[in-house]
């Protein structure tokens, strides 16, 4: 798995949204939005929608853009309790908190 890979990804995505929810705070895309994660902005925009769609988060709107594509709008962005269950009991999860883990140990600053 690779620091750019979807679960990871999601999982780096989900792990903030869920601190944010035990704190009692609103979320900041500074530190979670495709620029903090390294990635582009489709790839963060699918992310997000898929996200949503599964049920994992709520309080985000997929909006259509003028020539195609989509946007993502924030409203009250938090973790669903799905989302949690899927963070915390899923194997691919597991796999990227470990390639996390493991890349914090060898990447200062990551």
């Amino acid at each position: 798995m690779a620091k750019d890979d979807y679960f990871v990804i999601t999982y780096r995505i989900l792990t903030y949204l869920y601190n944010c929810f035990k704190q009692g705070e609103a979320p900041d895309i500074s530190v979670f939005g495709p620029d903090a994660i390294g990635i582009n902005n489709g790839y963060w925009g699918n992310i997000m929608e898929s996200l949503l769609s599964e049920g994992y988060i709520k309080g985000i709107a997929v909006l259509p853009r003028m020539g195609g594509g989509f946007g993502i709008k924030l409203l009250e962005l938090r973790i669903t309790q799905k989302g949690i269950e899927f963070l915390q009991d899923n194997s691919k999860m597991a796999k990227a908190r470990d390639l996390l883990r493991s890349l914090k140990e060898t990447v200062p600053g990551l």
